[in-house]
């Protein structure tokens, strides 16, 4: 089973690292809006820090990650952002404090390493949403998603497909994140179990065959065989290759799973796009497909 960390309340304190790349630019906004909550924020030395591309030294990074696993008054770490270097830290984290006292933990793209780690070795819920990086260029939607997956406020979310679906409906744990992290992880001890599970994947600024390789990594490994369902998110920013792959994203995934029986939906408003909507790792989701529309639930 996994475990829910409380949510939040008015008054608690959250704290605001960056375990991967350095902010080019001010979070400034996005703390004014963190406090509007009620939240008092803690900002973590990681996030003013530097080192060549990282927020920091992977020494400095980690300690201060640490400190707000250890800390019980923090009642979630949000990201500041993802990009390159949580990989770097993963295995230098102790989580027993967190264990004991579990807290939400946010962020996406280079995050879902933390978030993976947590849903595979704590077995402890985790959020995969807007980063303070991201939150301006964010849809009032995906920052109101984010606002009640912390808060405790259960959400229902419903869009239509341009890609057709593969319809049905399904409910199970919900796992997943960015393919590129994901297919990284396969082998270690932050990899999640695939089985019986709702996976939702996404990914930015890979090639078609990039893509193609990672999700047939994947089915080789069996990680594909046994879901309840599939969740395709965003797949956006893929640049033109000087010879043609022939699919697009969409198509290639559609390729490899079409064999499988389960539910499968594209184009879910997650992934690095404005629109993207809050996903819980470990919660209980329902997930009803038709053609061309969607509704996902949290239960």
């Amino acid at each position: 089973m996994i475990k829910q960390p409380p949510y939040l309340k008015k008054g608690d304190k959250i704290a605001l690292v960056c375990p991967a790349k350095k902010l080019p630019k001010s979070i400034d906004k996005a703390i004014a809006l963190l406090t509007s909550w009620g939240l008092e924020v803690i900002i973590g030395e990681s996030v003013y820090a530097s080192h060549h591309q990282f927020a920091g030294t992977d020494k400095l990074r980690t300690k201060d990650l640490q400190q707000f696993l250890d800390d019980p008054s923090i009642k979630a770490i949000i990201a500041g952002r993802g990009g390159y270097g949580t990989i770097r830290i993963i295995d230098e984290l102790d989580f027993t404090p967190f264990n004991l006292h579990p807290k939400w933990v946010v962020g996406f793209s280079d995050i879902t390493i933390l978030l993976s780690h947590i849903v595979s070795q704590s077995g402890i819920q985790c959020l995969h949403g807007q980063m303070p990086y991201t939150f301006e260029e964010s849809t009032p939607e995906a920052i109101a998603s984010l606002k009640k997956a912390l808060f405790g406020e259960k959400q229902t979310y419903t869009y239509d497909s341009e890609f057709t679906n593969r319809s049905g409906e399904t409910e199970g744990v919900l796992i997943g994140g960015n393919l590129t992290l994901l297919a990284m992880l396969q082998g270690s001890v932050s990899e999640m179990d695939f089985d019986d599970k709702i996976l939702f994947l996404e990914d930015v600024g890979e090639h078609e065959y990039s893509i193609d390789r990672m999700m047939r990594m994947l089915k080789r490994a069996g990680k594909l065989a046994n879901l309840k369902g599939l969740i395709i998110g965003a797949f956006n920013e893929i640049e033109e290759e000087k010879i043609s792959f022939g699919q697009t994203a969409d198509e290639v995934i559609w390729d490899i799973v079409k064999k499988y029986d389960y539910p499968v939906c594209f184009n879910f408003p997650t992934g690095h796009i404005e629109n993207n909507l809050s996903m819980i790792l470990g919660a209980h989701v329902s997930l009803k497909i038709e053609t061309n529309n969607v509704q996902f639930k949290y239960l």
